[in-house]
């Protein structure tokens, strides 16, 4: 099974992989050159924060093995795929509950900007056949698939 891995001593920062998430997910085709940052419709799907200590903390989905995300779910809106390991959300079932938000360990689940009701999360680029464009498009390799 696939898992997220981050080794948070390389990240400097850059978001190059909130960027490639943006585009995997945008709202509408197009070159990463004409991308809306701003657009809600083309939030990404991981974050990077600075802490106290000036140094970055990339947060993403994890797709745990026990994921409170998918435990806590009281409408069936989170899954997890035994088969591939990922954790993954069905819009169409969500009740806009957000009991996942708040059970989620690494604070990564988050409701969407636009409408605030339905919850942003990694689907593993699960309709790109290359897939985890976040790992493919971090230059200091700090995210890996393991």
């Amino acid at each position: 099974m696939n898992k997220v891995k981050i080794d948070a001593s390389k990240c400097d920062g850059c978001k190059s992989c909130s960027v490639a998430c943006m585009q995997a997910h945008r709202a509408s085709p197009g070159s990463l050159y004409d991308l809306d940052l701003t657009d809600p419709a083309n939030e990404s799907r991981n974050f990077i924060l600075l802490n106290r200590d000036k140094k970055y903390i990339p947060l993403f989905c994890r797709h745990c093995d026990d994921a409170e995300c998918v435990i806590s779910c009281v409408s069936g809106a989170m899954t997890k795929d035994e088969e591939t390991g990922a954790v993954l959300y069905d819009k169409d079932q969500c009740a806009a509950c957000f009991i996942c938000v708040m059970n989620c360990p690494y604070g990564v689940l988050k409701p969407d900007r636009a409408t605030q009701s339905t919850v942003v999360k990694c689907d593993f680029c699960r309709d790109d056949p290359e897939g985890q464009n976040c790992v493919r498009s971090c230059p200091r390799k700090a995210i890996y698939i393991e």
